[in-house]
C-alpha cells in the first residue's frame, strides 16, 4: 500500500482559510502566554503590540497592491477597506464588528461586539494582566493602506464597556 505523502484532507478553500486562522490565532495566543510566563505581561503586552503592528501593516500593504484605495478617497471608502482587512484577518466567529457614525467632521466609529481573545484571555486568567494592542493593529492597517488617521479607544471591553468602540478621522 501507498500513501501519497504530499496529498493531505481535502478541504474546501473557506474551511481551509478558517482552519490557517484559529492556527495563527493559537500560535499567537501560545506566545504571549510564554513571553508572560518568562518574561513578565508587561514585556508580553509591549511584544504582542509591535509583532500586531507589524502583521496588520504587512497583511494591509498587501490587500492594498491588489486593492488600492483611489486617491481621494474618504473616511467611508477607508472604514470598508478596514472592515475587508479585519475579514482578512479575523473570522466573523472571532470578532464581530460594525463601521458607524459617519460625523460632518469626517470621523467614524468602529464598534467591536465580540471579540475571541477577550474570552480566550478571561479562559487563562491573563485577562487581568493584558494590554489590547488594538490602536497598533489598526495603526498598522492605516499605514499598510498609506492612509494618515488620527484613531482613538472611546470605549473598550477589556476595561468593562459593553462593546470596543474606536474613532479614526482622516488627517
Amino acid at each position: 500500500m501507498t500513501h501519497d505523502v504530499g496529498k493531505g484532507p481535502d478541504f474546501p478553500l473557506a474551511a481551509e482559510i478558517a482552519v490557517l486562522r484559529q492556527s495563527w490565532w493559537l500560535h499567537d495566543a501560545r506566545w504571549y502566554q510564554a513571553v508572560r510566563a518568562r518574561f513578565g505581561a508587561e514585556v508580553a503586552n509591549e511584544l504582542n503590540a509591535e509583532v500586531m503592528r507589524f502583521v496588520a501593516r504587512r497583511v494591509a500593504w498587501q490587500y492594498g497592491r491588489r486593492h488600492p484605495l483611489p486617491a481621494g478617497s474618504g473616511p467611508r471608502e477607508v472604514a470598508a477597506v478596514l472592515q475587508a482587512l479585519a475579514r482578512l484577518m479575523f473570522s466573523r466567529a472571532m470578532v464581530r464588528l460594525d463601521v458607524t457614525g459617519f460625523a460632518a467632521d469626517g470621523s467614524w466609529d468602529t464598534v467591536v461586539r465580540e471579540h475571541f481573545a477577550l474570552k480566550m484571555l478571561a479562559a487563562s486568567r491573563s485577562l487581568a494582566e493584558y494590554r489590547c494592542p488594538c490602536l497598533e493593529l489598526r495603526a498598522g492597517w492605516f499605514e499598510g493602506i498609506g492612509v494618515k488617521a488620527d484613531d482613538e479607544v472611546v470605549s473598550c471591553m477589556r476595561d468593562g464597556a459593553e462593546v470596543c468602540r474606536f474613532r479614526a478621522c482622516l488627517k
